[in-house]
């Protein structure tokens, strides 16, 4: 059985509608990296815009999520994942979601009724106790023991301080040959979470003050890697048919089995996976310093570290044919992997070498650090320096270390890597918190500038100017587009002030929905046109600009202000980048 499509085949027969995945990286949220969750694409119609295809709509959304990275390496970690959704725009509620659920756990997949415990949500001041989602799955057979009722922290769902929120319940799953206890215990970690059910109900103002919403919607996520390893009966996700031939390609490029080397082969198969799909993406993430490139950068050479760990040769081409199972794996879903293959192999290649490289300046710099070293014993901001400058994990400065008779100060080295994680996790928790008040005033102002951005542009600079990336934020605007030159002062002062005129002319922004091939017909701009559902929305600007998009978006440009661009430059080879402020 494949999971993926029974899932999908299931709900487009109760009525839904398929929608593409959106991309990994999303179009216009400042708030993440990643689309971390099926919903987060579909932000613009949770909160009322109709959405092309309708009221009931299912898919698989290519994820990634970054806030257990140091988790990766256990057997239900993963960093890239794929999450099954389906979604209720103001269409049915707590029942039909309720009963969906429950028919194709039990009736499609057959898991067995004696298997599954449920959550809802208890309550708090001011939103009475999930009676309702309770009785429902009461009525269908979960005895009352089987039914916890938990707070905010595990059943309640609110993007941010303010929004669309309400009560989810949760499904869980009996994950061992125990004899099945007959009262659930939410917190025995032998019952997994399976499937989540969100029921937006209600809206919370900045104030704190809840209202019901008149438009509810259901939101529902399902993680594929876990569900099928629990399908498949093994309590390891990487043994599953998902990463059977991705392990199977790590076990001959090491000559190792899987077996005693479970950790590090876990973190080189979900990085390399993790690293296909993001070099992969249409919007043309490279390794770099910075956002998406920075993280693919560290997922590359984390796993190059640990293939070091399993005795591979990092100065061959080692991580090509492990990318080529993934590859023939996901191809056939996601047209993407297939039309960039070489783009990926080329990626992983360089970033390779170039992280050789660095270890080679890292065995100079312990080199150096010997011949300076009093006493026997590296200390810790040594082998802090050792590992966030050259990549040295604390294991090899260790081995290296014991090789000249000689410690290291591993608790000290811990103590200054958690206060840096914590360091880090606390800069990024705004990269990557997501969620639906992403859309601020002044961020729809920005996002419609863009599309003005991008007119001026194709005038100034000429027609094959395209779109490759926006970033938006409540200080400014990043616009990435096609070009391969630097602007002059020239250029930019007329981009500057074509968007500035539109801007006085007072435009109109009007929305029509079309099929996406008229959309293209009448001259649409698109930044990746495949990745859009057969029925569109496509935003005109006056007679300046006409453009496929979600929104949101202002009525008329006259109120966004006076527009100018602050810094233009190189973002990739053939990407220019500039940003922009509204004053």
């Amino acid at each position: 059985m494949n999971l993926k499509d029974e899932f999908i085949k299931y709900f487009v027969a109760h009525g839904h509608i398929e929608i593409p995945s959106a991309p990994l990286i999303p179009e216009n949220d400042p708030t993440v990296l990643f689309n971390t969750a099926g919903m987060q694409p579909l932000i613009p119609y949770l909160l009322g815009e109709p959405h092309p295809k309708g009221k009931r709509l299912c898919d698989a959304q290519k994820c990634v999520r970054l806030t257990d990275l140091e988790s990766i390496g256990d057997k239900t970690h993963h960093t890239f994942f794929e999450m099954l959704g389906n979604w209720s725009l103001g269409d049915y509620f707590k029942k039909e979601s309720i009963h969906y659920s429950f028919e194709f756990l039990t009736k499609i997949l057959n898991i067995p009724l004696e298997r599954l415990a449920i959550t809802v949500f208890k309550g708090n001041k001011n939103i009475p106790r999930d009676e309702v989602s309770a009785s429902i799955w009461q009525s269908l057979g979960i005895p009352k023991e089987r039914i916890a009722y938990l707070g905010e922290e595990d059943n309640f769902w609110i993007a941010g301080e303010s929004g669309p929120c309400g009560g989810d319940t949760e499904i869980f799953y009996f994950r061992s040959n125990d004899e099945i206890p007959k009262n659930f215990d939410p917190n025995d970690d032998r019952w997994v979470e399976i499937w989540n059910n969100v029921f937006m109900e209600f809206f919370k103002d900045e104030k704190g003050n809840i209202t019901e919403l008149t438009q509810k919607n259901v939101d529902t996520g399902m993680g594929l890697e876990r569900v099928v390893a629990i399908l498949e009966g093994v309590d390891d996700n990487y043994t599953s048919s998902i990463w059977k031939e991705i392990i199977g390609a790590l076990e001959r490029v090491s000559q190792k089995t899987y077996q005693d080397n479970e950790v590090s082969m876990r973190i080189i198969a979900d990085h390399i996976r993790t690293s296909v799909f993001i070099s992969a993406d249409r919007a043309g993430i490279r390794p770099s310093n910075t956002d998406q490139g920075y993280i693919l950068r560290r997922l590359i050479r984390r796993a190059i570290r640990h293939a070091k760990k399993l005795g591979i040769d990092t100065n061959t081409n080692w991580m090509e044919p492990i990318a080529l199972e993934v590859i023939k794996k996901y191809e056939n879903y996601y047209s993407e992997i297939k039309d960039n293959k070489e783009v990926v192999l080329e990626v992983l290649k360089n970033e390779c070498i170039k992280f050789n490289r660095t270890l080679e300046k890292g065995l100079k710099e312990f080199d150096k650090l010997l011949s300076h070293l009093n006493g026997n014993i590296i200390d810790k901001d040594n082998a802090f320096k050792l590992y966030d400058t050259y990549g040295f994990p604390i294991e090899l400065t260790e081995e290296m270390a014991h090789e000249h008779n000689l410690e290291v100060d591993t608790k000290g080295f811990k103590e200054k890597f958690l206060a840096h994680q914590e360091l880090s996790r606390t800069a990024s928790k705004g990269k990557f918190k997501g969620g639906l008040m992403g859309h601020s005033e002044i961020e729809t102002k920005y996002h419609t500038a863009t599309h003005l951005l991008n007119a001026a542009l194709k005038v100034v600079i000429g027609p094959s100017v395209h779109q490759k990336g926006s970033n938006i934020n409540e200080e400014r605007m990043r616009f990435d587009f096609s070009c391969d030159h630097k602007l002059t002062d020239e250029e930019k002062k007329q981009v500057e002030d074509l968007v500035n005129n539109w801007i006085k002319e007072d435009l109109p922004v009007a929305m029509d929905t079309m099929s996406k091939e008229e959309a293209i017909k009448s001259g649409a701009e698109a930044m990746f046109v495949e990745k859009y559902a057969d029925i569109v929305n496509v935003y005109k600007i006056g007679e300046v600009s006409k453009e496929i998009c979600g929104g949101p978006h202002v009525a008329h440009t006259g109120v966004l202000g006076h527009f100018k661009i602050t810094k233009e430059e190189a973002s990739s080879a053939g990407v220019r980048r500039i940003k922009a402020i509204l004053e």
